[in-house]
Formats: structure tokens, sequence, C-alpha cells
């Protein structure tokens, strides 16, 4: 995937995915509109369901980094309901992409693994924060409601109000 056309078949999946879903994009949409030929896509990636694992630990290693800097700033259970509110690739109108790929893929997908990883990560994160794991699922599982309601609702109501509580 080092290569530019891989790249560019990365990049382009990953909006397309996210935008419309992970089963509702095929490889031949994905490869034409990346300038590709399906032949390219699977000669970086080997398969659909690799694409899909690489479009999710991209997803992950990019909120996570983004997560980090945050929290070097200003640590705290506030600055990760404010980073679902800031990150610029998470859409009120869309949500969290690890939520809809959890709906979309069987639990033997590959990418079901980076989607688990990405939970405990953030289950951890508040683990660490608080210093309570009892404490933090109950933060995680508001935390993970409010961000599937924002999708629905199509604001940040949800997390803000998520947050306040969190801050109860």
């Amino acid at each position: 995937m080092t290569t530019p056309a891989g790249r560019r078949v990365l990049d382009t999946a990953s909006e397309l995915f996210y935008a419309h879903g992970i089963t509702a994009v095929g490889v031949a949409g994905i490869a034409e509109a990346a300038g590709v030929t399906k032949k390219t896509l699977y000669d970086s990636f080997g398969s659909k369901a690799a694409l899909v694992t690489a479009y999710l630990q991209r997803r992950h290693d990019r909120w996570w980094a983004y997560l980090q800097e945050r929290l070097a700033v200003s640590p705290g259970v506030g600055t990760v309901f404010d980073t679902y509110l800031a990150h610029p690739d998470f859409s009120t109108a869309r949500g969290c992409a690890f939520q809809h790929a959890a709906a979309e893929l069987p639990p033997d997908h590959p990418g079901f693994a980076v989607i688990r990883a990405h939970k405990e990560a953030v289950r951890g994160e508040l683990e660490r924060l608080t210093g309570d794991p009892d404490r933090a699922e109950y933060l995680f599982l508001l935390l993970e409601g409010a961000v599937a309601r924002r999708a629905f609702e199509g604001t940040p109501d949800a997390l803000e109000r998520a947050k306040a509580l969190a801050g109860a």
C-alpha cells in the first residue's frame, strides 16, 4: 500500500465507505473513483476485506493520535468527549465509522478485530483517566450512546449532554 496508487485506493475507499457504508461500496466503484484498475486495487490490498481492515486501522490511528494530542494539552474525561465533537473526520450527519462498520461486518471479518480494539482502547483510556474500571465502563457506555444518538439526530447535542453527565 506504499505506492501512490495504493494510497489513492485507500483514500478513496475511506471516503466512500464512510459516506455510503462498506457493503454498499464495491471494489469496481472504488477502483473507478480512485482512477486505478481493479487489478491495481487487488495488487495493493489483496481483497476487499483487507482494504476494509486498512480503512478501519487508519481511521483508528488518526483518531487515536488526535485524542492523544488533545489529552497532552488537557488531560481529562471531558477531553475524550470533546474529541468526538471536534475531530475533523467525524461527521455529525454520518456518525461513528466504527459503529457503522460493526453493524455491517460479521464478527469473523478481520476488520471487526480493529473495531473491537478501537473501542477497547477508548474504554481503556477512560479507565486510565479515572482510575476506576466501573466508572470507565459507565462513561464508555454513555459516550457510545451519545455518539450513536448524534448520528441520527444530526446535531452534537447528545454528546454535549453526555459530557455534562460525565462531569456529574
